[in-house]
């Protein structure tokens, strides 16, 4: 379960005193219980990397707007916290990989983007972003 393995890096890095590991694993732990608490159940595999993977988007937003105003200091803040979330998700998968999935799974040239997408998203979702996933279908399509 990804909410007790965030625990115990969080209860290390507080042993450590890292400051920005205690952070972000305090950020994710919160939306994980909250997350729970709301569906009134424990959450499942997928719904964990959810919200990781929510976490990681907000993430990169806020790294999009540090390069922007070219803050050095926050990028690479950003920078630390991305690979800190990415060491939650599930192995992910190359492009190489997608594109042998999503064939073998019907989709063909000259196919609707959002029937594609039907397919595409039960499969991959968790092992790949989203932005990955719309790229490699819109290229197969």
């Amino acid at each position: 379960m990804l909410k007790t393995i965030v625990f115990e890096h969080l209860k290390n890095a507080m042993r450590e005193k890292d400051v920005l590991a205690k952070g972000v694993l305090t950020l994710v732990k919160a939306a994980l219980d909250s997350a729970e608490k709301e569906k009134g159940a424990v959450l499942s595999t997928d719904e964990e990397v959810a919200i990781v993977n929510r976490e990681i988007k907000q993430t990169n937003q806020a790294l999009e707007g540090a390069q922007k105003a070219q803050r050095e200091d926050l990028i690479a803040q950003e920078e630390a916290k991305l690979v800190l979330l990415k060491k939650f998700l599930p192995k992910q998968l190359s492009e190489d990989e997608i594109v042998t999935m999503l064939t073998e799974a019907g989709i063909t040239k000259g196919m609707n983007m959002g029937d594609a997408m039907k397919i595409a998203k039960p499969l991959l979702t968790g092992k790949t972003d989203g932005g990955t996933m719309s790229k490699v279908v819109k290229n197969l399509i």
